[in-house]
């Protein structure tokens, strides 16, 4: 029996699911933005993603939850399960096994057809514009800085449009690295997304005043679900733009 009540604990997966099947979702966290009518559509919010409210979503009684081994905590899982919920935790590291992961949760997890816009993101990343030759670095907090390491699908992404992250062998997935130390990495440009931290024209760029400052769409770099089928485009616009503005 395919599931007819989903909770979800990660706003990419949110988005995904609502997108693909409006009216599975009962409930999703307080960062799942996309899409815009969740509340409207009833959707109850369960907390965040790293402290939901584990007690109001047994209450909503899914069918399943789904969940990130990166984005949710272990303890929060385990109690979901221990009360009896069916869990599905994905693991994505770069765009293929994104694909794999989305096809998993909506066509196994929630019993749904496979979503024609999951073979046009599979499509677009398929000739992605490029090569755009830089080597940068991608900081992803300030106060303290930390930015992309090793095996990330942000990284991966970029390094599909021909952006190489010169953190990329680091030994932490998102190492904490010093200011100095960041504006001595061999990058030729700084891509500031505007999540998790919302890097802006006023903030970020003035921090790395040799480098060019690509401000990206956070979504577009971060989030595996339908922004997929757009960001090779998005991301490449922005990229290009500031390389070009040199």
């Amino acid at each position: 029996m395919s599931p007819r009540r989903v909770v979800s604990l990660v706003p990419s997966l949110t988005e995904a699911v609502a997108h693909s099947a409006p009216g599975l979702l009962v409930g999703a966290t307080d960062w799942c933005s996309h899409p815009a009518d969740l509340d409207a559509a009833g959707v109850v919010r369960i907390g965040g993603t790293k402290n939901p409210d584990v007690p109001g979503i047994v209450r909503l009684a899914p069918d399943l939850v789904i969940a990130n081994e990166e984005e949710n905590r272990a303890p929060d899982l385990a109690a979901l399960r221990a009360a009896g919920l069916d869990v599905l935790v994905t693991e994505i590291r770069d765009l293929p096994s994104a694909l794999r992961e989305l096809d998993r949760v909506l066509v196994r997890g929630c019993g749904l057809a496979r979503p024609g816009w999951l073979d046009e993101a599979a499509d677009a990343w398929r000739s992605p514009p490029g090569p755009l030759g830089a080597r940068a670095l991608v900081p992803i907090w300030r106060r303290p800085w930390m930015v992309l390491g090793r095996g990330t699908f942000a990284g991966n992404l970029l390094a599909r449009l021909g952006v190489a992250n010169v953190y990329a062998e680091h030994a932490e997935r998102y190492p904490r690295v010093p200011l100095d130390a960041l504006r001595e990495s061999g990058a030729d440009l700084v891509v500031l997304p505007d999540e998790p931290y919302r890097f802006t024209a006023e903030d970020g760029p003035e921090a790395f005043p040799e480098l060019p400052a690509a401000l990206v769409d956070g979504r577009q770099l971060t989030w595996y679900g339908p922004s997929l089928v757009r960001a090779p485009a998005v991301l490449g616009a922005q990229l290009r733009a500031a390389l070009t503005a040199r």
